[in-house]
């Protein structure tokens, strides 16, 4: 399975400035993140970016970078950007890899990818929860399948709801009861990733704030890789920078 990863980066971040360019153990973090994604078997690494220091700091460790404008509403916009600069085949499978993901499992951008086919235009993972408080917290995103292993629908809600046992108890999750949780990684065919920004916004998307709504409901299929643990967690807070720290 031949792929490319695409890391989009910026400079700007509210919570955390300057984050792509956080010191890991001696390397600036959105380095880390293309040495994670060059452990998945990726024919190509590419940062994306609209700041000359992230671009330095990638040439400086050997990172192939690819400049792009300042004004993408999305990360997904930028690295549609960078496959029409470079000129990449219309069938050619892109893995959109945050720029805060210095502990990603690279297996999971592997997986990804090979979900991607003919009549399968974009992928992303999923992993059980088994914590009630997470089922119920609306930043935690959950999605339910269908019987071939496609998103039916994407939500901050609680879902599937377990009917019977909610109805008896919401401090623990009803036996046999597994939801999933989305992981935030996705992988498109390039075709459909240059055809994506032009989509009308979906009024789902507007109400639950997730733009991977709109895909299905312009009524493209979203297939879902589900691995069996959480993966570590990325890097929003300065307590998440220092935890992620530990492990360099």
């Amino acid at each position: 399975m031949s792929f490319i990863v695409i890391i989009p980066a910026r400079l700007a971040s509210t919570r955390l400035p300057n984050k792509p360019l956080a010191d890991l153990g001696g390397k600036p973090m959105i380095v880390r993140v293309a040495e994670r994604a060059q452990l998945s078997g990726a024919s190509r690494i590419i940062v994306a970016t609209d700041h000359d220091d992230i671009r330095a700091a990638c040439e400086q460790h050997g990172v192939e970078v690819c400049m792009t404008r300042a004004d993408h509403p999305s990360g997904t916009d930028r690295i549609a950007e960078v496959a029409r600069t470079l000129n990449l085949p219309a069938d050619a499978v892109i893995v959109n890899l945050q720029g805060d993901e210095p502990l990603i499992d690279p297996a999971l951008l592997q997986a990804a990818a090979a979900r991607i086919g003919a009549e399968v235009p974009m992928s992303t993972c999923a992993h059980p929860l088994h914590d009630a408080a997470d089922a119920f917290n609306p930043n935690v995103v959950k999605l339910v399948l269908d019987k071939a292993g496609r998103a039916l629908y994407f939500s901050r809600a609680t879902i599937p709801w377990h009917r019977d046992g909610y109805a008896q108890t919401r401090d623990s999750l009803p036996a046999g009861y597994v939801p999933l949780r989305h992981i935030g990684l996705y992988a498109y065919r390039n075709d459909f990733l240059q055809a994506y920004p032009a989509l009308e916004m979906s009024p789902l998307e507007s109400i639950e704030a997730l733009e991977q709504l709109r895909v299905l409901w312009h009524g493209y299929p979203i297939a879902v890789y589900v691995t069996d643990a959480a993966p570590a967690a990325g890097v929003d807070t300065p307590e998440d920078l220092e935890r992620v720290r530990r492990q360099f």
